[in-house]
């Protein structure tokens, strides 16, 4: 016959399961990804339920949001004595050093090294925080009506066969903290009403072969946490039919074999993670049609049947944090009915799972369960850079082919580049618009958005417009660096040879944005590994040949290109310095100033934009966690700074350029000054043509 609070425990999981069931019972009304208001046909988006917000009239949204599934919930309730019962000490013999109410003993922290002598009536005995490290097989003769035993913090090495044998009306064993390294079958004889066993934080390294649960046949909650076993053998649970609350947490579990659970099914909470296990059984959870919470979090599984869970079909909470889901799919929680709280390493996964009401994390940093873009700021600027680009190069375009130019070559390349940029604000307003098409309901959508061909197509846009941008600048600089160093060499870029530079810029760029659509066997899903579409950051569940190029692209090409750009640049400026000392004009200080003012300008925006994202993609292959706000910020602000300032920088801020433009409004031409120094040269072909 069970025990009263045992009754009133099944009471009391009854009414819980009762009440989750009628929440859960009208969800079928409701398409997928959107949930009931309670008894109400009014349907709410996932991202609307359990926000802190009261969305329904009813307030159902909000209910039952904290994940207390199964029952460590009540294990305090169960711990507390019977308030009913007097205070007064019913016991003839009790230990001077302890405490007695009624038939409870409490012996807590009193130094003492072996188990006192109480009478034979006592309920309850206390033994924590004590030095006791040997129990001898006499130690608890005769106390045939002691229910709760608290032993743990103290010294204990092993238990002794039959150790516990006169305590045929024990309930709750408490071992915890204490040094066992291992217990035998028969150590648990005598215990056949025990509810509750707790080894936490033993030094178990195995489990006996046999039942484990044979002594112990009403064993309801087992709690070995923080242990070292590193095996779970088919027969070692086969008669713990009883078992409803089984913790292996933090153990070094590396091997389970099939079966180890299949007589298991009135389990409602197992916890398995913070393990060693790579692989489980495809049939493990077979018989589970009961559990309520599984916890199979922090363990180095490499591969997830996509039929693991289905027969877990009243399962409320699943716990798979720091797990890398290399082959997730819908299919594979597509049985879980019940599933209301889920727990992933990453956001994306979310996506997966679209009839839970609550799935942890929330958010990557990039996106969130309501928006593309998480952060409201740069939901914003993402609208007010694309702008800014597409303003700046569409007006630089525009009045270059109104103003006339005597480097006619030069300004080709400048409208290149312009074009190049201005195709970074394109990425960005669509990035912007799909923001707004999944206003509210991103989650619903991120998978087939990030596999969508839309992602795929912009994100090889702002791919294309990247390469091509730094290309043509180094290629401007490399032409500016020949002909202000040398500036009495005959090599000067013709209209033919620039044309043909520009045009296999822009073919090296399509091949580079293009190449990951060629083989995704190689690449996978090389521009949809975020909700922004842009390959920059790696993981673990990148492939290798992803990897590498993009390795290549941005440590290698880009590297390369902007190293090109620092030492072209300081070297331009070192010869019109050389070369202006050599001369008696005033002005040289002034021009130098002015002539390094800029330099200064392109090359700092220029490591603004690339050391950020150098630094990101290095610190993203030593596997250094990287939050995806930094990544957002990466991508909608750093990375378009090039984009968003070369107008400025090249065309709309240079003496030259607002020159010809005042000509091209007066209607007025001027002829050129006297004839130059190679310093004027110089200094006549930065301000006319260099920017």
């Amino acid at each position: 016959m069970p025990s009263p609070c045992v009754l009133a425990f099944l009471t009391v999981l009854i009414s819980l399961s009762d009440s989750s069931m009628e929440l859960y019972a009208t969800t079928d009304v409701c398409p997928l990804g959107q949930f009931p208001c309670g008894n109400l046909l009014v349907c709410l988006p996932q991202s609307r339920q359990c926000n802190g917000v009261k969305d329904c009239e009813n307030g159902a949204d909000e209910e039952n949001c904290v994940d207390n599934t199964g029952w460590p919930h009540l294990f305090d309730a169960f711990a507390k004595p019977n308030i009913l019962e007097s205070n007064e000490c019913l016991l003839d013999v009790v230990p001077e050093v302890c405490d007695c109410e009624a038939r409870r003993v409490n012996c807590n922290g009193r130094n003492l090294q072996y188990i006192p002598v109480v009478s034979s009536n006592v309920t309850a005995l206390h033994l924590q925080n004590n030095s006791i490290r040997t129990i001898s097989t006499r130690a608890f003769s005769g106390l045939y009506k002691l229910k709760k035993l608290f032993l743990s913090q103290n010294m204990i090495t092993t238990l002794k066969a039959a150790v516990f044998r006169d305590l045929h009306n024990l309930q709750w064993l408490i071992l915890e903290d204490n040094h066992i390294s291992s217990i035998r079958q028969k150590s648990f004889t005598g215990l056949k009403t025990l509810f509750f066993l707790s080894l936490l934080n033993n030094s178990l390294n195995n489990i006996p072969k046999k039942s484990f649960c044979q002594e112990m046949p009403r064993l309801n909650w087992l709690e070995m946490e923080g242990n070292m076993i590193s095996e779970l053998q088919s027969s070692s649970f086969q008669e713990c039919s009883a078992l409803t609350v089984l913790a292996l947490r933090r153990n070094r579990i590396h091997i389970i074999q099939e079966g180890t659970f299949s007589t298991m099914q009135k389990l409602i909470d197992l916890d398995l993670s913070m393990n060693r296990i790579q692989e489980l059984p495809p049939s493990l959870f077979k018989n589970l049609k009961n559990m309520k919470q599984l916890n199979i979090s922090y363990n180095p599984l490499s591969h997830i049947h996509k039929d693991q869970f289905d027969s877990l079909v009243s399962l409320q909470s699943l716990g798979m944090e720091g797990i890398e889901i290399s082959n997730i799919s819908i299919r594979m929680f597509q049985s879980l009915v019940n599933l209301s709280h889920i727990y992933f390493k990453k956001f994306e996964y979310c996506g997966y799972s679209l009839n839970v009401r609550s799935c942890k994390p929330n958010t990557d940093g990039i996106s969130s369960f309501e928006n593309l873009l998480a952060n409201i700021i740069l939901r914003v600027f993402v609208w007010v850079v694309a702008f800014a680009i597409c303003f700046g190069n569409v007006f630089v375009i525009c009045l270059r082919s109104c103003t006339a130019s005597d480097n006619h070559h030069h300004t080709m390349s400048i409208k290149s580049l312009c074009c190049a940029d201005c195709l970074m604000g394109v990425y960005l307003f669509f990035i912007g618009a799909f923001d707004i098409k999944y206003c509210g309901e991103y989650n619903r959508n991120a998978q087939l958005w990030m596999e969508s061909l839309q992602c795929q197509l912009i994100g090889s846009l702002a791919m294309l417009s990247t390469e091509v941008s730094i290309m043509l600048l180094t290629y401007m600089t490399l032409e500016k660096y020949i002909c202000i160093v040398f500036p009495f060499h005959n090599y000067r870029a013709g209209r033919k040879q620039t044309l043909s530079t520009l045009i296999g810029i822009w073919i090296l760029g399509f091949m580079i944005a293009i190449i990951p659509f060629w083989d995704k066997q190689t690449f996978g899903n090389y521009y949809g590994r975020n909700g922004v579409c842009f390959p920059l950051h790696s993981d673990i569940m990148e492939k290798p040949g992803a990897r590498s190029y993009s390795t290549g692209i941005f440590l290698g090409l880009n590297l390369f290109a902007f190293i090109i750009i620092v030492f072209s640049y300081i070297s331009m400026f070192y010869s019109v310095r050389r070369t202006g000392s050599k001369t008696a004009r005033h002005t040289v200080f002034d021009e130098e100033v002015t002539i390094a003012k800029r330099f200064f300008f392109i090359v700092f925006t220029d490591a603004l934009c690339w050391i950020p994202i150098f630094l990101l993609k290095i610190l993203s292959l030593l596997k250094v966690e990287i939050t995806g706000t930094v990544i957002l910020w990466v991508v909608i602000f750093i990375l378009p700074i090039n984009s968003a300032l070369n107008p400025i920088l090249y065309t709309i801020t240079t003496t030259s350029f607002q020159e010809r433009l005042k000509l091209c409004l007066q209607v007025k031409w001027q002829q050129l000054g006297p004839k130059e120094t190679p310093h004027t040269i110089s200094m006549t072909y930065i301000h006319s043509s260099t920017f």
